[in-house]
């Protein structure tokens, strides 16, 4: 493992399982924040909190970064502005990390980025032809022409001889953040909803195996390049629904159409009534073992950590 890495976004949901996982191994820890104070708080005394990266020293060893910050994609609607921020929210930051790493005597080693299974579009309800790391994406959407640039300012790193991972990241489901505690409160109180047909695919990730993936993209100097960061179990949106209300002992007995929705959202509809099918293709043949491959297990396991009040971080 490296000894020093550099994590933005480190208090956001999957950063701050990121953090907490490699502290424990003895990582030394860099995270850039906006408010310092307040991510101090969350990460604890032991991850250096910088708010500025003319606060890393030229020559201080930093042997891996990790790129995971960048505004919600699910939010306001998708208006030019707003396409804009959420494209500038994440290649600003890439901008700065590379003159970091100009700036260093040695370069990190590794940059891995946090990219999106959007990369591949939406062709269709759906999505049934499935989707590996070598699949094209679908210029004109634009989930997937953020992707691509957020990929394409990534990849400039290559050119200081730093190793690049591109993790296409699915829906990322853990009891302390992301969509799953939200549908959970509902599917508690019997209101888990299929939306629209409930046949479009639904691609998702065990918190413990989105960090299991970035740990492997690290530490594996083969990986580079784009990686589905998805489970090798594929589910439509209607088995996620069905799985998430058993996991409480419930059933699904709402449907939610798609027109109102997509009245209000316009484009940005697609990432609730679309879907593709995507393989984890470069983490099977590189020898990742999930440690949560199944949906049920999966969901089952998220319900009894939050009955018991346990969390991964």
């Amino acid at each position: 493992m490296p000894v020093t890495v550099l994590i933005t976004g480190a208090t956001g949901f999957i950063g701050r399982n990121l953090a907490a996982d490699l502290s424990r191994d003895g990582c030394a820890i860099i995270a850039l924040s906006r408010h310092a104070k307040d991510a101090r708080a969350v990460l604890g005394a032991h991850v250096r909190v910088i708010e500025d990266l003319r606060e890393v020293m030229e020559d201080e060893p930093v042997d891996a970064c990790v790129h995971l910050a960048g505004a919600r994609v699910i939010g306001p609607p998708w208006t030019p502005g707003r396409r804009q921020t959420l494209i500038n929210s994440r290649t600003h930051i890439t901008h700065a990390l590379i003159e970091l790493m100009r700036r260093l005597t040695r370069p990190p080693r590794v940059f891995v980025s946090a990219s999106a299974v959007g990369w591949y579009g939406c062709p269709d309800e759906q999505g049934n032809a499935p989707c590996d790391e070598s699949s094209p994406g679908t210029p004109g959407q634009f989930q997937s022409d953020l992707c691509a640039v957020i990929e394409k300012t990534a990849m400039q790193a290559e050119g200081l001889g730093t190793r690049v991972a591109r993790m296409r990241f699915g829906v990322v489901l853990g009891n302390d953040g992301g969509a799953w505690p939200m549908q959970a409160a509902m599917a508690r109180l019997g209101l888990a909803t299929v939306l629209g047909s409930g046949r479009q695919y639904f691609p998702w990730v065990h918190i413990a195996d989105a960090v299991g993936l970035i740990r492997f993209a690290i530490e594996n100097e083969r990986i580079s390049g784009p990686v589905n960061v998805v489970a090798p179990a594929s589910s439509t949106q209607a088995e996620f629904a069905e799985s998430l209300a058993q996991s409480f002992g419930q059933r699904v007995r709402l449907r939610f159409p798609e027109a109102p929705a997509r009245l209000c959202l316009g484009e940005m509809a697609d990432l609730l009534f679309k879907g593709r099918l995507v393989e984890p293709r470069v983490a099977l043949t590189s020898g990742y073992e999930f440690a949560w491959p199944g949906l049920h297990p999966t969901l089952a396991d998220l319900a009894t950590r939050q009955n018991h009040g346990t969390r991964y971080v």
